[in-house]
């Protein structure tokens, strides 16, 4: 018999916290990762409430200024915590380490692992461990973005590269991106090195160390303010979509899916719409082993499609396989894309049912900016495979850097069903190499 949701009780466990965005627990301690600290607690009486507060590491800075927020992991495979910092009012760094990520060490080090953060929403880790972030549009963000945090990495933003003095473990200081000020010699006819500044794609070959976003969390369209991450390792008991992250998103009350690949050592993939309809702006979001995803927030600060002040809400499959698109990965001269049922041949098969564009984000310090360089690749070859679960697009062109934005509004399954989610956007960092 399933529990009935509406009897959960809540009853209060500790409170003097500051604005607390992250929690983990290990060896009978809950941290809490605050706006200031990392936090241990415990309750070492049995009466339900915390008596032992033990600081673990509070070794970054803080102004005071609204916007320093800090977000914390769970452990990773090393028995690390991970805090992502928000930089002083979004936009610089006044305080150390603000707009970076850290590692806190279970001895309590803090250990600067990736600088060039913006404004995170959230950590998480795929199913090997890897950790990843979200960030939000704004000054070099075209977009809201995935974000995979390698350490050494620099994540785009330069606000906090000042910090490098104090983190000999990062090696230098990252060359500047080129601002969009230089843009007014380029249209002078002046020559700059490393291409047209503004694109990220050409500032790879000037800064490298600069990680492209796995993911364009597609501004306006995928959501405007993304949060947690979670991936399901449930073993299929949240649906067919084993092993991919699901990321939440605070403006738009909802929740994505998103699948990664790994090409030329980048990670990229596509975004999908998964499920919208929650009662407010999600921002904490964790899943269990039993396929059930918990999800709370608030609208707090920033209005929130869902409507109420705050909800806790959970989100559990319904054990009906949706016809939806199930990994889109990218090949030497197009995508190869599989599904969650067996689809119809003839319309899967027919460059008709099919329409792309794609486009970038200007790589600049402005706030956001619209969709542009938008070309219109063409479908010329949809190749179904004999088992009527994969289909080869033969695309051109294929634009590095680009996100290519696919319909598939033609497309049905064997039994005559429409895609339930018939779009998907692909981050195409790197093109494979053909085989």
């Amino acid at each position: 018999m399933e529990a009935d949701a509406s009897r959960a009780k809540f009853t209060l466990f500790a409170s003097g916290l500051h604005e607390v965005l992250g929690l983990a627990f290990k060896d009978g301690w809950l941290y809490a990762t605050t706006r200031y600290e990392v936090m241990r607690i415990k309750d070492t009486t049995g009466d339900g409430r915390a008596d032992a507060f033990e600081p673990v590491t509070d070794a970054w800075g803080v102004s005071g200024d609204y916007h320093e927020y800090a977000f914390g992991s769970r452990f990773d495979k090393d028995g690390d915590l991970w805090v992502a910092l928000c930089l002083t009012g979004s936009f610089s760094s006044q305080v150390p380490f603000r707009g970076w990520a850290l590692r806190v060490k279970p001895d309590g080090r803090l250990v600067p692992t990736c600088s060039g953060i913006r404004s995170p929403g959230g950590l998480g880790f795929d199913a090997e461990g890897a950790v990843y972030m979200t960030d939000n549009q704004g000054p070099w963000r075209g977009s809201s973005t995935l974000q995979h945090l390698v350490p050494g990495s620099f994540q785009g933003h330069p606000g906090g590269n000042e910090w490098y003095a104090m983190a000999a473990e990062m090696g230098p200081r990252p060359v500047d991106p080129i601002p969009e000020a230089f843009k007014g010699a380029l249209k002078r006819g002046e020559v700059r090195p490393g291409g047209d500044p503004g694109r990220m794609v050409q500032e790879r070959k000037r800064i490298k160390e600069l990680l492209p976003p796995a993911v364009y969390l597609v501004h306006g369209k995928i959501g405007n303010s993304p949060t947690f991450i979670a991936c399901d390792e449930s073993g299929g008991k949240f649906g067919p979509f084993d092993n991919q992250l699901f990321v939440g998103d605070q403006s738009h009350s909802n929740v994505s899916r998103v699948f990664l690949e790994t090409v030329k050592g980048i990670r990229q993939g596509a975004v999908f719409p998964f499920r919208g309809g929650f009662t407010s702006g999600l921002i904490g979001g964790r899943m269990t082993p039993d396929g059930v995803l918990f999800t709370g927030g608030s609208d707090r600060g920033w209005g929130a499609r869902g409507g109420e002040p705050y909800c806790f809400e959970k989100l559990e499959w319904t054990g009906k396989v949706p016809f939806e698109v199930h990994e889109m990965r990218a090949t030497a001269d197009g995508f190869e894309l599989t599904f969650t049922q067996p689809f119809d041949s003839a319309t899967t098969g027919n460059v008709a049912s099919y329409s792309m564009r794609a486009f970038t984000y200007a790589y600049r310090e402005d706030y956001g900016g619209p969709e542009i360089d938008e070309v219109t690749p063409k479908i010329e070859a949809a190749v179904v495979s004999e088992d009527g679960r994969s289909v080869r697009l033969k695309v051109t062109p294929l634009t590095q850097g680009h996100v290519h934005e696919l319909h598939l509004d033609g497309l049905k399954s064997a039994k005559g069903a429409a895609l339930l989610h018939a779009v998907g956007y692909y981050t195409l960092n790197e093109i494979p190499s053909a085989l």
